[in-house]
């Protein structure tokens, strides 16, 4: 099973956007030497405590610092976009990382309902528009347009030998079935979902062939008790981006302990909790074969938020060895 990392570049309280980019950075290029397969950035919006709106600018950082591992977008929210403007954006960092460079595809709108008006001036009808920017945006990295269209005679340069590999992510079923009718490789956002996960994978296989990712939030220490006391600074952060607290971003284990929860915000913590797979490196690859298994899942893509970049970066560390990516002596 391929193991890769979706990262959000969390910003950690304390800390600042800058560290938190270039943490990422040299999450990417650690992640390069661990063996995993791909390092995909996600894009958001005015959102307290992520620090990227713009993957490809990210990507143009992280190609120069790592060899060999697959970088890509977690994903680009098409709907604000022109297809040919990422199509020329995403050939140019092929022609910079060749053969390395996946183009994961999006529709959710990254923010909230003012930056989405921001951004784009009729959010709603540019995801209507969804299935055509996908066929315009495959017609450009694929044998073109028509004679007759419009479209025909430009190209997004500049050509890379090798060309991105365009992806859809998505939720739910609708993105299943049209990553299938669109011939696209498919990443499943399990972490983000309550739906039937599984059951929508298994809608997509009937239908195509293709590549498949499933993503997963994942937090891994040396000891059971550790990976949850880590992991309530992912939950307690959830819960205050959720009131609208977020701007001092994921706590640290001293401002979770001090935290003050409601029963009703106990509740929410607890179900969080129980989205995230957790544990020392046994448990969690025990919980992954598991959940792959259900999945028929191919490659796990992981997120891992915590206060602290030692501990992230820790908790792919030990995955990496528990599932023979490396050997202790290479840690």
């Amino acid at each position: 099973m391929r193991l890769s990392i979706l990262d959000q570049c969390p910003i950690s309280s304390g800390s600042n956007a800058k560290e938190a980019l270039n943490e990422s950075i040299r999450l990417a290029e650690r992640a390069d030497e661990l063996g995993y397969t791909r390092y995909w950035i996600a894009e958001h919006h005015d959102l307290p405590g992520l620090a990227c709106p713009a993957p490809d600018l990210m990507l143009s950082a992280i190609g120069r610092s790592t060899d060999s591992i697959r970088l890509g977008s977690g994903a680009v929210l098409l709907p604000h976009y022109k297809p040919y403007n990422i199509a020329e954006r995403y050939n140019m960092l092929a022609a910079l990382f060749p053969g390395r460079i996946d183009l994961g595809i999006g529709r959710a709108p990254g923010g909230s309902a003012e930056v989405t008006m921001a951004l784009s001036d009729n959010f709603l009808e540019e995801v209507r528009k969804m299935p055509g920017k996908l066929d315009e945006l495959l017609s450009f990295f694929g044998e073109g347009f028509p004679e007759d269209h419009m479209f025909s005679k430009i190209t997004p340069r500049p050509l890379p030998d090798q060309q991105p590999i365009p992806w859809l992510l998505g939720t739910s079923e609708k993105s299943a079935i049209l990553a299938a009718e669109k011939g696209m490789p498919y990443a499943f956002g399990h972490f983000m979902t309550d739906q039937d996960g599984p059951g929508i994978m298994r809608k997509y296989k009937e239908s195509s062939s293709s590549e498949t990712i499933t993503a997963v939030s994942v937090i891994c220490a040396e000891t059971m008790i550790e990976a949850e006391k880590l992991a309530w600074s992912n939950v307690i952060w959830k819960l205050k981006q959720d009131q609208g607290e977020s701007e001092s971003g994921v706590p640290s284990l001293q401002e979770v302990e001090n935290y003050p929860l409601s029963e009703e915000e106990k509740q929410k913590a607890n179900n969080m909790l129980n989205s995230i797979i957790v544990g020392d490196p046994p448990t969690v690859k025990e919980k992954l074969i598991e959940l792959g298994q259900q999945y028929d899942a191919e490659e796990f893509m992981m997120l891992t938020i915590t206060h602290s970049y030692e501990a992230r970066l820790r908790s792919y560390e030990l995955l990496a060895e528990e599932f023979g990516l490396v050997t202790s002596s290479n840690l």
